[in-house]
This record gives C-alpha cells, sequence and structure tokens, in this order.
C-alpha cells in the first residue's frame, strides 16, 4: 500500500513540474500583439517628405539620325544657347514616404536618413490624425538615422530604447510602420541574427523575419516589454518586396547617434588614426601569434596614434580594456569612444605586448597627409617567389601613384600559378616592407626571407602598397 502511494506522489510531482513548465512555455509564447499594439502605437508616427524637382519644361525634340531637318534643329538650339536663352525648366513635387518614432515627449523624433535626406518638408502624422511639421535636428549617413523635432502644445507619447545586446536569436519581436503607404501596420516575427553588417563602418543590424516593406524605413522593432531594439532600415529583396529577411540597426548604436545629434547637431566620433586589416591564419603565424585575432596596423599617418607611438606591423589586441576581435569591432568601439579622451591601447610587437596611452582625436575633422620624396638608383630586376621585382625609381613612384620618397620593390611581372598571385598580389604593386622590415633592394627581399627561415617561420609577412593604399600578405617561405 505504501509504495502504490509512493509512486502516486511521484507521479503527482511529476504531474505539476510538467503543469508549471507547460506554463512558462505558454507565457513565453504570446497569444496576441495586439495589447503590445496598442501600448506602442500612439508613438509611432508616418513621414511624407516633399522635395522641389526641377524638370525641364518639355521633351526636346526627337528628329530621325540623317533626316533633313537634323541641321535645322542642331542650329536652332545652338542659337538659342548663344543668345543666352536658358532653356525653360518647370517646378514639380516629388513626395516619399517613411516611418518613424517619438523619443521623448518634448517632440524628438527618430527616424533614416534616406526617410527625409533632401526634403524641402517633412510632415509627420500621429495615431491619433493630427499632423505637425517637422525640422531636422541633425542626420548620420553613416548608421543611416536622423533625428528631427516638432513643436506640439501637449506633452507626446513616446517609447524607450532597449539594451539591444540583450537580444537573443529566437526572440519575438514587433515592426510598426507606414508599409507601402499602409499606415500604422504591424508585422512580428523573430530576431532571425544578430550583428549583421551591410555595408559601412558602423553596422550592426539585428536580422529578423518580421515584415519589412518600403515604407517601414525609419520605424521602430520592438521588444515584447515595448521598448526599442531596433530602427528598421533594409530589406534583402530579389524583389522590393518583403521576404522574411529585414534588417534593423541595433539600438544601442542609434541612441549613441541620437545622443551626439540632440547634444551636438552632428556626430563625434573618435579616431584612432590607424589604417588596419584583419588578421589572418597565415598573418597570424607570419608574426607569431597565438591566434588570428586583432586588428593589424598596415599604416600610421599623422594623428593620435602616430603621437603615441603605435607603428605599422603592431596588431592591436586590446582598445579602452575591450579585446579586439577584427577590424570592424575595432572601428565601431572606437567611433563609439567620446573624442579627446586618453585610452590604453595594448598592442602586439615583434613577440611582445606593449600598452600604449592614446589620445583619440576626432574622426570628422581628420586629415591625413602622407610623406613625400623618391630614390632615383636604376631598377635592378629580380626574380623571388613567384614575383619578378625591382627597386622602385622616382620616374616608377609617380607612374604608380606612390608617395614621394617611398621606398621598396615595385613587381613588374607574376608567375600566375604561384601563392603570390593567388593571394591577390599584381604588377604594378609595391612592396615597402618584408618581416616588418623595410626593403629597397632584392637582396634585402632575399635576407628577409633567410630570416624567416632560420627563425622557424613557415610564412613571411608583405607590406604591400597598390593606388597608396596599404595591406599586408604572408606568403610562405618553406
Amino acid at each position: 500500500m505504501r509504495a502504490i502511494q509512493a509512486v502516486a506522489a511521484l507521479l503527482l510531482g511529476l504531474a505539476l513540474v510538467l503543469a508549471q513548465t507547460l506554463a512558462t512555455n505558454a507565457r513565453e509564447i504570446p497569444g496576441s500583439f495586439a495589447d503590445l499594439a496598442e501600448s506602442v502605437s500612439p508613438a509611432v508616427v508616418n513621414i511624407t517628405t516633399s522635395t522641389n524637382v526641377a524638370t525641364p519644361g518639355g521633351p526636346a525634340p526627337i528628329v530621325p539620325e540623317g533626316s533633313p531637318l537634323e541641321d535645322f534643329f542642331r542650329d536652332f538650339m545652338e542659337r538659342q544657347q548663344q543668345d543666352g536663352r536658358p532653356e525653360q525648366r518647370r517646378q514639380r513635387r516629388s513626395n516619399a514616404l517613411g516611418s518613424g518614432f517619438v523619443i521623448s515627449e518634448d517632440g524628438y523624433i527618430v527616424t533614416n536618413n534616406h526617410v527625409i535626406e533632401q526634403a524641402d518638408e517633412i510632415l509627420i502624422e500621429f495615431f491619433s490624425g493630427e499632423e505637425l511639421e517637422a525640422t531636422v535636428v541633425g542626420t548620420d549617413p553613416n548608421t543611416d538615422i536622423a533625428l528631427l523635432k516638432v513643436d506640439s502644445d501637449e506633452p507626446l507619447p513616446f517609447v524607450p530604447f532597449a539594451d539591444s545586446d540583450t537580444a537573443r536569436v529566437g526572440d519575438w519581436v514587433m515592426a510598426v510602420g507606414n508599409p507601402l503607404g499602409q499606415g500604422f501596420s504591424v508585422s512580428a516575427g523573430i530576431v532571425s541574427a544578430r550583428n549583421r553588417a551591410l555595408s559601412g563602418s558602423y553596422d550592426d543590424y539585428i536580422q529578423t523575419d518580421a515584415a519589412i516593406n518600403r515604407g517601414n524605413s525609419g520605424g521602430p522593432l520592438f521588444n515584447m516589454d515595448g521598448e526599442v531594439i531596433g530602427v528598421n532600415t533594409a530589406i534583402l529583396s530579389p524583389n522590393g518586396g518583403s521576404i522574411g529577411i529585414g534588417f534593423s540597426m541595433a539600438a544601442n548604436v542609434v541612441t549613441n547617434v541620437v545622443d551626439q545629434l540632440q547634444e551636438f547637431g552632428e556626430t563625434r566620433r573618435g579616431w584612432l588614426g590607424v589604417r588596419i586589416q584583419d588578421v589572418t591564419e597565415d598573418v597570424a603565424e607570419a608574426l607569431g601569434l597565438a591566434s588570428a585575432e586583432g586588428a593589424l596596423v598596415t599604416d600610421v599617418p599623422p594623428g593620435p596614434s602616430a603621437e603615441a607611438g603605435i607603428e605599422a606591423g603592431d596588431v592591436i589586441v586590446t582598445f579602452d580594456g575591450s579585446e579586439v576581435e577584427d577590424t570592424r569591432e575595432l572601428v565601431r568601439i572606437v567611433g563609439n569612444t567620446e573624442v579627446g579622451k586618453a585610452v590604453r591601447v595594448v598592442v602586439f610587437r615583434e613577440g611582445t605586448t606593449q600598452t600604449l596611452l592614446v589620445t583619440l582625436g576626432r574622426r570628422e575633422e581628420a586629415e591625413r597627409t602622407f610623406p613625400a620624396s623618391a630614390p632615383a638608383d636604376e631598377p635592378i630586376e629580380e626574380e623571388i617567389m613567384g614575383l619578378t621585382v625591382s627597386e622602385l625609381t622616382a620616374e616608377m613612384a609617380e607612374q604608380l601613384g606612390v608617395a614621394d620618397g617611398t621606398a621598396g620593390l615595385v613587381v613588374t611581372d607574376i608567375d600566375e600559378t604561384s601563392e603570390a598571385f593567388e593571394k591577390g598580389l599584381r604588377a604594378g604593386d609595391v612592396i615597402t616592407e618584408a618581416g616588418q622590415n623595410k626593403i629597397s633592394s632584392p637582396a634585402d627581399f632575399e635576407a628577409q626571407i633567410e630570416a624567416a627561415k632560420e627563425a622557424g617561420r613557415k610564412s613571411l609577412l608583405l607590406l604591400v602598397r597598390r593606388d597608396g593604399e596599404p595591406r599586408f600578405v604572408a606568403l610562405s617561405v618553406g
């Protein structure tokens, strides 16, 4: 009897656990988005822009080639121009639609820059039907974010931003906007992916399958707490319609931009003053790095890094206490750092790490200049590692667009079956360093190959310039 009671108690306990699990899952899967949509819609706006576009007053005459009238019309048009008669043009209105959302009760509104770019008039339509004209506070084309302002007699309903770093793949999200001119439309889905990069230096997109179409641009992507985790910006589509791949600029990027636009009317991004490239496996091996992480410095023009002692060939592994995985992350971290802040930058150089203190400049004001001059020695051609190289002369430097004063070897020919060709080297490239040492002759090049072999290296790191742009390439020496 006691055994039966024990089994019954065990089954009852399991049933309670199962019921609690089901209840938890039921809470995670929304039965309806109606309450969420009702609470946030008053803060979402439709945006209509108007632009004056100048168009010709009438179509130019079309005359068949070879027609007897061809010369007549040509002479007529030339006489009009000689008489100083301007072509008659008329103005027409061009309208565009987009979305946005209110972020403060005093009327600040966030949208995409491309929604309001070059607009003469911006009209905001609220959920209540009220319409107000907006002015542009500031824009940031790099993240495609714009901040607008309207004046209202009453406090406006607004929505807060979320910490977008907490959004997880699989979380429910809801988009609200003005797709295809169908205002205040709601669509729902999940976070499909995080940290997507499209084309910009500061991209950090949240990918979603919530339906996003033209006109949704600038509208908010909400989490289930009614907070904005992203600004709907782009879609991936072969036909211009939604196929379930939309992109929203992450809220943490947007809030930083908005704060600067609100305070200064423009962005003020930190500037480190280096040119960088990703660290590949073979580059890591050539440098003696344990893993292919960090940002490899290819050039240090005059600026904050040059003053702090950062050198070409350094690998930036941490910036202001944050680990640097790749170039994209470094650009984003630096851009989000306060201008004028002194930050600690840890670099890997010649097998050891060094910590340097860099005072950041302002990216928007940065002017990069490069030193100039040139060796005038006669070139000596030699074939090395599948490359036919010769010493760089002043004449060659001028022809190749290389800065005056650059010393190195110019690639005059290349074996298309070589590793160098596979790695992207081409005739006309200029090699200025090998093994992180400057070279100016084929003998220097060969000496660095031997030094790499003696050190047990499998690869030799070359600094290559093309059209003035530097990059590192690692070639096998075995």
